[in-house]
Formats: C-alpha cells, sequence, structure tokens
C-alpha cells in the first residue's frame, strides 16, 4: 500500500491541544458505561493499534465516544527507536487512523519494537548515543510529515542500560525534543520506575527534561519485584493502582507545570469502571490545586 501523501511537509510547532483535565484510556469493556453514564471526563485515549482496521465494532463505539469527548491517539508499535526504517505499511494505517478522527493529540514511544520484520510484544530500550539520536529524529521527522502535525513522545520505562551509552537519558530526550520539534508525553510513573530501578534521583531526572514541550502526562500503576540480588525491580505493569510515591511525584510536577492533560493508564487487571472514574477524580482535584496556585488562573 503506497504512503498516504500530504500537499505540504510540516515543520511543527504546535503542541497537542487537549484540555487540561483528567481522562481515561478507554477500554471495551467500559464502552457501554461511558456511553451511559457520560462522566466528566476531560478526554480518552486509544492505543492506535487497536483501531488499524476500517470497520467493526471498535470502530462503531469510537465514533460515537469522539462525538463527546477529545481524543488522544497513543501509538505503541511504530519502533521509532529501532534501527531498522520505519514500516510504511503501519506508519499509513496510522496516517489514516489520524485522518479519520482528527485527534488532539498523538503519541509514541522512545523505545523499539520490532526488528528485521519481527515484531516483540514490548516496548524495549536503546542506547543513548549520537548515532541513535540521529536515528530517532529522522524517524520522527518522517512521522510528523506525513501526518502532517507535530507528534508527542513517551519516555521510557527501563530496567537496564546500555554500556555503550554515551548520553543521559534526559539529556537524550532534551536534543531529542529541540531537534524534532516534537513534544514530551511525560509518564510520571514510568519517571519513578526507572529511577528506582538504576538507582537514581527521580526528581533531579525531571527538572532535566524539557518541560516546556509537555503537552501530556500518564499515571499508571506498577508491580514490585526483585532482582537477582536482592534489590527492589519495579516493572511498568499498568496493572494496578498508582503507587503513593507515583502520586506525590505528580503533584510535585505540577508545581512545574501547572494544569496539565493526564491520563490514567490501565490496560491489564481492570477494575471496575467506577474505580478507573475515582483515580481520575483524584488526578481531576490535583488538576484544580494546580490551577489555584497558578498566577494565571
Amino acid at each position: 500500500m503506497p504512503e498516504l501523501s500530504h500537499d505540504i511537509v510540516v515543520a511543527p510547532t504546535s503542541l497537542a491541544t487537549l484540555p487540561a483535565g483528567a481522562g481515561l484510556g478507554l477500554k471495551p469493556q467500559h464502552f457501554d458505561a461511558l456511553l451511559e453514564q457520560r462522566p466528566s471526563l476531560s478526554f480518552v485515549e486509544i492505543h492506535a493499534e487497536n483501531y488499524m482496521v476500517p470497520g467493526g465494532p471498535l470502530h462503531h463505539y469510537l465514533e460515537r465516544i469522539r462525538a463527546r469527548y477529545p481524543l488522544s491517539i497513543h501509538g505503541v508499535g511504530l519502533s521509532i527507536g529501532g534501527d531498522n526504517d520505519l514500516d510504511s505499511v503501519h506508519l499509513n494505517r496510522l496516517a489514516q487512523l489520524v485522518d479519520r478522527y482528527q485527534p488532539e493529540a498523538v503519541s509514541e514511544h522512545l523505545a523499539w519494537s520490532s526488528q528485521g520484520g519481527r515484531f516483540a510484544n514490548d516496548l524495549l530500550p536503546l542506547a543513548y548515543t549520537p548515532a541513535s539520536l540521529q536515528r530517532v529524529c529522522d524517524h520522527i521527522d518522517r512521522v510528523q510529515n506525513v501526518l502532517g502535525r507535530t507528534i508527542l513522545l513517551e519516555n521510557p520505562a527501563t530496567y537496564l542500560r546500555f554500556a555503550d551509552s554515551s548520553l543521559q537519558e534526559a539529556d537524550f530526550i532534551h536534543r531529542l525534543v529541540q531537534r524534532s520539534g516534537c513534544g514530551l508525553l511525560l509518564d510520571v510513573n514510568n519517571v519513578y520506575v526507572s529511577a528506582v530501578n538504576h538507582g537514581y534521583d527521580a526528581w533531579s531526572y525531571l527538572t532535566a527534561l524539557p518541560l516546556t514541550r509537555v503537552a501530556e502526562l500518564h499515571l499508571a500503576g506498577f508491580d514490585e519485584q526483585q532482582d537477582n540480588s536482592g534489590a527492589r525491580l519495579l516493572i511498568d505493569s499498568h496493572g494496578a493502582d498508582i503507587a503513593e510515591p507515583v502520586w506525590e511525584l505528580y503533584r510535585r510536577v505540577l508545581t512545574r507545570l501547572g494544569p496539565t492533560p493526564t491520563l490514567i493508564e490501565r490496560d491489564n487487571n481492570l477494575p471496575s469502571f467506577e474505580a478507573l472514574l475515582a483515580e481520575a477524580g483524584r488526578a481531576a482535584q490535583c488538576l484544580q490545586q494546580a490551577a489555584a496556585r497558578s498566577p494565571t488562573s
């Protein structure tokens, strides 16, 4: 299938336009409840790969939900951090989905998930080197030009570091955002998970990021294990309630950013819709407190 063409090649400058409130990841188990109850969510978010088909029940529901809520499309399979060229078919399908729903935000991960035509059901880390920085910038440029819009890139949760990395992760992301013009999706849980796993200070990492380019925040839960030495090992599982240290870090982030669109992510061990709404409500309270502190509020 030929890649979608656009009339212009953009030099992205603007970021996402999501409302600065709390949103939920959209799950089929909650379609009916969402449509019937119409809770006061600020937006909903989908995983792009679940909707890369022309029709069917998922689109039937999404069209109805999109008519009522702002939408964020979050990709998990583009493999922006990979060594290979981007998959043209996958990128074309993403472009069709974006054209169809005109979301307020489009995002992807600083990770890779495919190599030589084989796909891993995971978001894998990359070495932070000048060569990988250039490669990721080239990939982002291509995505933004095909989509005709700025994308947001999410900071990873990591469990290992490469010996040949010559840049710190925060510095790598800072240079990446500066060169490519993309925005940043700041996953607060990922920051906490990586900080614990690698033994560094989460706040120092955060303050080294290009925070003026953050256009969306993610909150999620983690699982805890032990590595071979008995040290704590946190897994970004999206299968548990948001932990109190992550809530604390989130509130601190808001003192720097002010009210920022915030998604509650839950992909595994789904609780009731009411439980997810309660977490979204807690995030909304934090956002209201941040707005009250803002000099522009």
